[in-house]
């Protein structure tokens, strides 16, 4: 069946296509709750449109719209596959186009979400798509769940739960080839307080938590006018000065990527805040500054200055980024985040912070370690897909991003990212066409044998 899979794949292509670019419309970044949409008028929308979209073609159901499901038939589901359509918010970054409009060229398909998760999540409805135009025999059933709020914490499933348990087969196409089965622990934790009379007026850099921030900017009293004259240079980061309303204000650019994989980005945040820890600054706001700077310096992503840097073989090396600020008004708000190695808990991590840090620290999230059976069928079963597919050795990942499975049993993450970067999380994501086109093939396949044979 394979080589009928392959041509399916590329029969289908336009139409999967057409479906992402359909997704990508949606700005499904979370938003202000209402009765209706829990993460937002964006994450509801595109719950909806999917519901409404596949009616006529599976069995669907929307869960109040956390999320909403795709199946062959009403029986018990056996495989559950489980991606995303929200998305990570685009302030901050420079795109050479509309992030929520779909530009194909160049063979890419550029928008927000084409890679995380609206790509692979279009891929495996099609691959569904195949399956039942094709007539082939439903032996087990295939619950393709669709959800809203994995970016900000997976609430979404949280309410799944109550409703339906998971089928017990599992896997996210929100990773990488071939499979993820060791996911690193994660700690997003921050850092509050209040200041008032401070040299600082404001600061603000990021715009997500788990991501490396590409911009920030800093307001400081005109008092400072002098001392910005000549400013640091920093590798991979702009800074830029203007006097502006009798203030100064800096601004500096850099490079965002995701916060699993900080060393591939240029901090804009703690290049600012190195910068400003060597001006003669006062304050409350200031202070806080200079210590974070010593925790987080510009270049500096495996924690060693904060106290926390470890590593195992199994799962590679801690990560942690300063990720986001908001400081105005006479409050502040840093925000990290920490992925670290199966050998640590949690408990060890914030213990190690709050050490250093001198103060307790504000968490947000905290999760262990996911380590999921790398024996058991499935996973023997979409090796052996991967393999047959590509021609290529399957094996598994351990990685430090959290993926869609990380709160399951022994959910993996299989696909859909290949071995070419995509600007996940930042600006001009996008996913390629013939990799969209592969992704469709291979989950086919894995479908056809997990469900069918």
């Amino acid at each position: 069946m394979i080589e009928t899979f392959r041509k399916k794949a590329d029969e289908y292509l336009d139409s999967a296509v057409m479906l992402l670019s359909q997704l990508i419309s949606f700005p499904s970044v979370m938003g202000e709750p209402s009765e209706s949409a829990p993460f937002g008028k964006g994450c509801a929308d595109v719950v909806k449109f999917v519901q409404e979209s596949f009616e006529d073609e599976f069995v669907t159901k929307n869960f109040d719209n956390y999320c909403v499901t795709l199946s062959f038939n009403n029986e018990p589901a056996e495989l559950g596959i489980l991606a995303h359509l929200d998305v990570v918010p685009v302030e901050g970054q420079k795109w050479s186009s509309d992030p929520f409009t779909a530009d194909i060229r160049d063979g890419r398909i550029y928008g927000r979400g084409s890679i995380d998760d609206k790509g692979p999540a279009a891929a495996c409805i099609t691959a569904m798509r195949i399956i039942r135009d094709m007539g082939l025999p439903i032996k087990r059933n295939c619950r393709l769940i669709l959800g809203s709020n994995e970016e900000n914490g997976s609430a979404d499933m949280e309410y799944y739960l109550k409703k339906e348990p998971f089928p017990p087969m599992l896997f996210t196409p929100d990773g990488e080839f071939p499979i993820i089965s060791v996911e690193k622990g994660k700690i997003r934790c921050g850092y509050s307080g209040k200041y008032t009379d401070d040299t600082i007026i404001s600061l603000k850099g990021g715009s997500v938590v788990n991501a490396v921030p590409e911009r920030a900017e800093a307001v400081l009293d005109i008092s400072m006018k002098e001392h910005t004259e000549k400013l640091p240079v920093f590798d991979g980061v702009e800074i830029h000065r203007e006097i502006k309303d009798n203030t100064v204000v800096i601004t500096a650019v850099g490079k965002g990527v995701h916060a699993s994989t900080p060393e591939g980005g240029k901090n804009a945040l703690t290049a600012l805040l190195e910068l400003l820890s060597s001006l003669p600054l006062k304050g409350e706001l200031s202070d806080k500054v200079k210590l974070l700077s010593s925790m987080y310096p510009y270049g500096e992503t495996d924690g060693a200055s904060a106290g926390i840097k470890c590593s195992d073989e199994r799962s590679g090396a801690l990560t942690s980024v300063l990720s986001f600020a908001d400081c105005k008004n006479g409050s502040f708000d840093f925000q990290t985040d920490t992925r670290f190695p199966v050998s640590k808990t949690s408990e060890q991590i914030i213990n190690a912070l709050e050490k250093r840090h001198g103060a307790p620290v504000d968490i947000a999230i905290k999760s262990e370690p996911h380590c999921a059976d790398e024996d058991s069928e499935m996973v023997k079963t979409l090796l052996k897909v991967y393999e047959e597919c590509t021609g290529e050795k399957g094996k598994c990942l351990a990685i430090g991003g959290s993926t869609y499975v990380h709160e399951t049993t022994n959910g993996v993450a299989f696909g859909a990212e290949w071995d070419y970067k995509n600007n996940m999380h930042g600006a001009d994501e996008f996913i390629g066409i013939e990799e969209l086109k592969k992704d469709i093939f291979v989950y086919t396949d894995a479908i056809y044998r997990l469900c069918c044979e």
